[in-house]
Parts: structure tokens; C-alpha cells; sequence
């Protein structure tokens, strides 16, 4: 069995795809909706959160030959407890990597290292700063010293905990947008608009992540960018594409 980490919609599709090409393949995911995304014809998923042991445990119980590893580009912890958990287990690891989207030369672009330097940056720009980053760092951004005076857009994911955690965290419900991207070029112009922005904070996701759009609307609006930069990880095998990823299975599992 094929073990494939895949919060994301092209993990999901290199799931979908191995399952249609004959392989036996788990899924495994972090949300109820993520599972309800995932539901295919013969795909196993699993719903657990894993940490390294966790992974070990099920590797063992599912006996998984290969570990397949399409978590998001930021989820630099579950890369980690994945390359670790491979490496006890003594199975193979490979890493999907989505390509990251080019960035412009535009003036008003800076990208920083994560989400604390983001905010100090973000500060200086304007008192309303729209953060595109998801909400894994939303509470960095409300506890930050730099924006205590500034009103803060959170764009989400419309799920309950998602909600909860902004609301817990000081979020005004005026200022969470709950909606499901990826984003047009024109949405992120409105809402852009709509919010009075000046500042807006993401990350380099990729085209399916939708990160090409927020950047031309952000030129469009002459808006300042902050662009949280990925995480580096010494990744020992590694594909950028769907289709490469479907070869190597094949070329490791035959």
C-alpha cells in the first residue's frame, strides 16, 4: 500500500490517480472536510492526526511500501515527522513539491522569512492589512506587538474550528472572510477594495494555491506584497509535477 500525505487538491488527484492506475492507496488528511474532499472509489483515508510515531504505527498496521509526501508547501512539520517516520520504518520517502509561482519584479514586493518578520513589515504600510496566509499564523499576526493598532483581515477556510480559533484569537466577525479559493484575479481586486486594504500578506502556494492571482491584483491596487517565503528542507527525493510523481510510483512499485 501506497501511503500518501494529501491536504491538497493535487494530492488528492495523485491519490485518485494511483487508485485508478491499480495501486492500493491511503489517503491521509487532517479535517472531516478534508475527508469529505478525498471520498474515491477504493481510496482508503485516514483521518487521524499524525505525529512521527503515529506515522510509524501506521505504516506498520497498513503495511505501506512507499510514503508519498503531498502535504502543503508550509507544512514544514509534517514533512519532517514524514521523512522521519520513513526512515524508522526503513520504506521509501518522496516528496511532491508544487512548483512555487514566479515572483515579478515589482517594487512593492518584499519577501521575508515568516510570520513575525511579516507583521513588523506589514505594519509600516497602513492601518488595514489583508492576510491571504490561511489560518495557521493568524494568531502571530493578532498577538504581534507591530499591528496592536491596525485592523486585520483574515481570509479562512469556512470551517467551524477555522472560525472558532479567529474568534478566539480577537477576530472581529466584520473582519473574517470565510470563503473557498482559489481566487480570481477580479475577487481578490474586490475584496481587496472592499476591505480598504494596504498591506497584503500570503504565501508562494503556487498557481493552484492561487498565489499568481493575489500578486497581479495586489500590482493592480499598487498595494505593498509581503510574501512569507517557504520553509527549506533537505528533502532526499523529490518531484515537482503530478505526472512525475505518478512515474516514480510506478518505477519504485512494480
Amino acid at each position: 500500500m501506497i501511503l500518501v500525505l494529501a491536504g491538497t487538491q493535487d494530492g488528492r488527484e495523485i491519490s485518485r490517480l494511483l487508485v485508478e492506475a491499480g495501486y492500493s492507496v491511503m489517503v491521509s488528511v487532517t479535517t472531516e472536510y478534508g475527508q469529505e474532499l478525498a471520498a474515491y472509489p477504493g481510496l482508503a483515508v485516514n483521518c487521524r492526526p499524525l505525529d512521527e510515531d503515529g506515522m510509524v504505527n501506521l505504516i506498520r498496521e497498513r503495511r505501506i511500501r512507499l510514503l508519498l509526501d503531498a502535504s502543503h508547501p508550509y507544512a514544514a512539520n509534517v514533512s519532517q515527522n514524514a521523512m522521519a517516520a520513513a526512515a524508522r520504518s526503513g520504506i521509501r520517502y518522496v516528496r511532491y513539491e508544487r512548483p512555487a509561482v514566479p515572483l515579478p519584479a515589482y517594487e512593492k514586493l518584499y519577501v521575508v522569512p515568516d510570520a513575525s518578520v511579516a507583521a513588523e513589515r506589514a505594519a509600516l504600510f497602513g492601518k488595514v492589512v489583508f492576510l491571504t496566509t490561511g489560518s495557521r499564523w493568524l494568531k502571530i499576526f493578532k498577538e504581534s506587538p507591530f499591528l496592536q493598532s491596525h485592523r486585520l483581515i483574515a481570509r479562512v477556510l469556512p470551517e467551524p474550528a477555522v472560525l472558532a480559533d479567529c474568534l478566539q484569537w480577537g477576530y472581529k466577525p466584520g473582519d473574517i472572510i470565510a470563503m473557498q479559493g482559489p481566487f480570481s484575479h477580479e475577487l481578490n481586486v474586490a475584496l481587496f477594495r472592499a476591505y480598504g486594504a494596504r498591506a497584503v500578506v500570503m504565501k508562494n502556494s503556487g498557481r493552484i494555491g492561487g498565489s499568481d492571482t493575489k500578486i497581479t491584483a495586489a500590482m493592480e491596487l499598487a498595494l505593498p506584497l509581503l510574501v512569507i517565503d517557504r520553509p527549506a528542507l533537505n528533502y532526499q527525493e523529490i518531484v515537482h509535477s503530478i505526472e512525475d510523481a505518478i512515474h516514480y510510483v510506478r518505477e519504485v512499485i512494480k
